[in-house]
């Protein structure tokens, strides 16, 4: 596995879940097999609960963001040293932690404008961009 640049679930937020989720799964299986209903609720909750360990174990560090790392980082001890949130994270986009980009439009702007004093101005430059964003000769 040298050249491999991924380690994608080698955490302790990856292995925690999935053990938690295979006693779940197993409830499950042993209710549909015994008919009954308490077993498979019951199964379904550790599912869920699963579910909920894992993202919280991720936010707290021990989960580490899709994609490539650096070897120094694959270890399972290591903790991740972002904790603001990844980017490409759906888990840290649920908890409202994802960094924020803003996507930037460039959009030419008009070449006559009104400046507000009923007088037209030719040439003029658009600065903000948004809905009352200054228009004219720039910021008064």
């Amino acid at each position: 596995m040298a050249g491999h640049l991924y380690d994608e679930g080698h955490t302790v937020a990856g292995w925690t879940g999935v053990g938690i989720v295979t006693v779940g799964t197993a409830v499950a299986g042993v209710g549909v097999c015994a008919v009954s209903g308490v077993l498979l609720a019951v199964g379904l909750v550790i599912v869920g609960l699963g579910a909920l360990v894992t993202w919280g174990l991720h936010l707290a560090g021990w989960g580490k963001p899709p994609g490539v790392r650096p070897r120094a980082e694959w270890g399972m001890r290591v903790r991740d040293p972002r904790r603001d949130g990844h980017a490409e994270c759906v888990g840290c986009r649920l908890a409202g932690r994802a960094p924020q980009t803003l996507p930037v439009v460039s959009v030419p702007g008009p070449t006559v404008v009104g400046d507000g004093t009923g007088m037209e101005v030719r040439g003029a430059a658009v600065v903000g961009g948004g809905a009352g964003a200054d228009v004219g000769r720039g910021a008064s």
